[in-house]
């Protein structure tokens, strides 16, 4: 499991801070608005995920559905006119500012995403991450450079990770123990861990070595390793 050079995780002070959806603890979650929070709250990235519309558009939602409306049923134009914004929104806006962590809810896009990549090539590292094996698998056979990260939420879904070629792997807090941590580094593997929102379980992380901590209070996460960032020339 070999680190793609595009994930570009060594020059960020450890762990890197995602907002996770944004600051989706200050403001409406995937939206511009929480990207443009959590790295004004000190963050360097932004954590967000992606689905297809019903005209095959990337769109940023989280659920399956939005304001009672089937993302995969309902046209682009009428979900961003609710109040959702495209991956071309988020690539344009920030894939020259950020990290990304672009996670693919459903299969069906590795094609517009790679193109979409190609025009917005993210300059502070990127990782694609999903739950999904065969996109992931998907995305190396169209591009063996692009950085992928598989998403495991319970112990069962670990055992994908032996047969994909990730630059990363990205765990649950509840799974996110210091021997798992230290298994992934030994094939060369970042760990990102989602699911903690105390900074004391953050302090625990970053002991165990996680590379990122994806967080909803980025606000706390900043404040959490202000000393350790200032130490590294990070305000």
């Amino acid at each position: 499991m070999a680190q793609s050079n595009v994930l570009l995780l060594s020059q960020y002070p450890k762990p890197l801070l995602l907002g996770h959806r944004g600051a989706k603890d200050y403001a409406p979650e995937n939206t511009l608005a929480a990207f443009e929070t959590a790295l004004q709250h000190g963050c360097e990235g932004i954590e967000l995920d992606v689905r297809l519309s019903g005209d095959s558009q990337a769109v940023i939602c989280h659920d399956p559905k939005y304001k009672r409306m089937e993302i995969a049923r309902q046209r682009s134009s009428t979900l961003l006119g609710s109040g959702l914004c495209s991956l071309r929104d988020v690539l344009a806006n920030f894939s020259a500012r950020a990290f990304l962590d672009i996670e693919l809810k459903v299969p069906g896009m590795e094609g517009m995403l790679a193109t979409l990549l190609r025009e917005f090539p993210p300059q502070h590292g990127y990782v694609i991450t999903s739950f999904l094996p065969a996109v992931l698998s998907k995305l190396h056979a169209l591009d063996p450079n692009m950085p992928i990260g598989l998403i495991c939420a319970k112990r069962s879904q670990l055992q994908a990770a032996e047969s994909l070629p990730l630059s990363a792997i990205v765990l649950h807090r509840s799974l996110a123990d210091p021997k798992l941590i230290k298994d992934f580094h030994e094939g060369n593997t970042p760990v990102l861990v989602w699911g903690t929102n105390r900074a004391s379980q953050m302090r625990e992380l970053a002991a165990a070595g996680v590379d990122a901590i994806i967080a909803d209070d980025t606000k706390l996460a900043h404040d959490t390793f202000r000393v350790r960032r200032r130490a590294a020339g990070n305000p």
